[in-house]
């Protein structure tokens, strides 16, 4: 049996091929990256696999039995890109699809759920036995946002009193690797979210504490949050999306307080605490 992993080569691709090998004999996955050169560390086999060229996906994906399709990170044009891996894997004769979706995807406010909820729907209209792995927020979405934060002295965005219950990359990875190598997980739809939640005002409080250094969290309204992030060099539509994103959070559409995640992985999920400090020592 092969598994193959789309994205093999991005963060979460590259986390989730580690955890396999805890699991699994290497010789069972195949890396599917744009780039196989580049997949040369990864120390599997790897097969050239771009999402947007659909005339040569069907050939990549030969005696592959299941896949994990790594959501595409093109906004905008994700839906036809994954169309066109569930379409090669009908002609390929590919048995079972773990998709990674967003956290209640058919609900959420975000501008990235609907394409991932027509994903879902192709998905179910395939054919294909598939899981559905609704990821939420990685905690590095904002410890990434840190030496920014700490030079500039304060921590800003539009969440308001938001609830977060992020997980680390890795939580979610190693729960794509449970799925991948192990049984019952077909047909299901699993909401991950981190164990602990916490609001931007409680992360800009962390920060403070772990610096020594007062670093007060700023609520703004949603166009001058987007004014910033151009002013930081961030593209225009992405400044806007950013911004958009944080206005869903303080409508608590990354608020899960289920623990899927950590019953999933059988560990508590990495806390957040623990991923500033990380971040911090970086």
């Amino acid at each position: 049996m092969k598994i193959g992993i789309t994205g093999a080569n991005g963060q979460l691709g590259r986390l989730v091929i580690e955890k396999l090998k805890e699991r699994t004999n290497a010789a069972n996955f195949v890396a599917l990256v744009r780039s196989p050169e580049k997949a040369a560390d990864l120390g599997i086999e790897t097969r050239s696999f771009d999402y947007t060229k659909s005339e040569s996906l069907a050939d990549a994906l030969k005696d592959i039995d299941h896949l994990l399709l790594i959501s595409g990170n093109e906004v905008g044009k994700r839906k036809v890109q994954h169309e066109n891996v569930i379409n090669a894997a009908k002609e390929a004769g590919v048995k079972w699809i773990v998709y990674t979706s967003l956290l209640h995807a058919d609900t959420s406010s975000l501008s990235l759920a609907p394409e991932h909820l027509a994903t879902e729907a192709l998905l179910k209209s395939s054919g294909i036995a598939y899981t559905i792995l609704r990821n939420g927020w990685y905690t590095e979405n904002y410890t990434g946002e840190i030496t920014g934060a700490v030079a500039a002295g304060a921590f800003i965005g539009s969440a308001g009193e938001g609830k977060i219950s992020s997980a680390s990359r890795v939580d979610y990875a190693e729960a794509a690797a449970v799925v991948l190598s192990g049984e019952g997980h077909v047909g299901k739809i699993y909401e991950l979210a981190g164990d602990e939640f916490y609001t931007l005002k409680e992360l800009a409080e962390e920060l403070s504490t772990q610096t020594g250094k007062t670093i007060p969290y700023q609520n703004l309204p949603e166009n001058e949050y987007a004014a910033a992030l151009k002013s930081f060099g961030i593209p225009e539509d992405m400044a806007n999306a950013i911004a958009g994103w944080d206005i869903s959070v303080s409508k608590g559409d990354l608020f899960d307080d289920g623990k899927v995640l950590s019953n999933l992985i059988g560990r508590p999920t990495t806390p957040w605490r623990e991923e500033v400090r990380k971040a911090l020592a970086s």
